[in-house]
């Protein structure tokens, strides 16, 4: 019980430290509403159950020793999060009041949730970072006798689950501020400082080593 309670501490830190599923699930939430931003956070949570398996398999560690994979999946998820970006600011940049923007915002809604879980399952899958997380954290709570396996799966499900909860209370937060935000200028506004956080991370995570 020690060892599962010291997990969801440090987990529970990391979830909380904003990062690029925190931005993408924002931006999503302020373009669809608590459905879109939902849809994001289960994308998010389904991508780290790949790595959760992964990792519990041995095979994210695979991928963290061989550099050229490595580089090829960060560049990749480094990328995405740049394309998304840049589409948030020229979102910004087109932005139109009065009755344009509420016909663009109901046809923003009908596609995003689909369209959000995509965007959340890729923004995951695509950031290696992860696999070197999982393959670091997990073995750490892996029993000394029984089946590593399972145990590690199970923790590694507990931090998606945790995670979709934490995103969720992002969506549900954003979207009660919904029509403050929305507001033509303030929405522009806010579509181009995460636009640009999102570029920013982007460029981020193609820099680290």
């Amino acid at each position: 019980m020690g060892a599962l309670w010291a997990f969801v501490g440090i987990a529970a830190l990391v979830i909380v430290t904003p990062g690029p599923d925190t931005a993408l699930t924002i931006r999503n939430a302020l373009l669809g509403g608590r459905s879109a931003g939902m849809a994001t956070a289960a994308g998010v949570a389904l991508g780290l159950a790949v790595w959760t398996a992964a990792a519990s398999a041995g095979l994210a560690a695979l991928l963290v020793a061989s550099e050229p994979a490595f580089v090829a999946v960060k560049l990749a998820g480094a990328a995405y999060l740049v394309l998304l970006g840049a589409a948030t600011l020229m979102h910004a940049l087109r932005g139109r009041g009065g009755r344009h923007a509420r016909e663009d915002s109901g046809r923003t809604r009908r596609l995003r949730a689909t369209t959000a879980l995509r965007q959340g399952i890729l923004n995951d899958l695509g950031n290696p970072k992860i696999a070197v997380f999982f393959t670091t954290l997990l073995p750490q709570f892996a029993p000394s006798h029984g089946p590593a396996f399972l145990t590690l799966l199970a923790f590694g499900l507990l931090f998606c689950a945790m995670t979709f909860v934490w995103l969720c209370a992002y969506s549900v937060a954003v979207a009660r501020a919904g029509d403050a935000l929305r507001r033509p200028r303030i929405r522009r506004t806010l579509d181009a400082v995460m636009g640009a956080a999102l570029v920013a991370l982007g460029v981020r995570v193609a820099a680290e080593r």
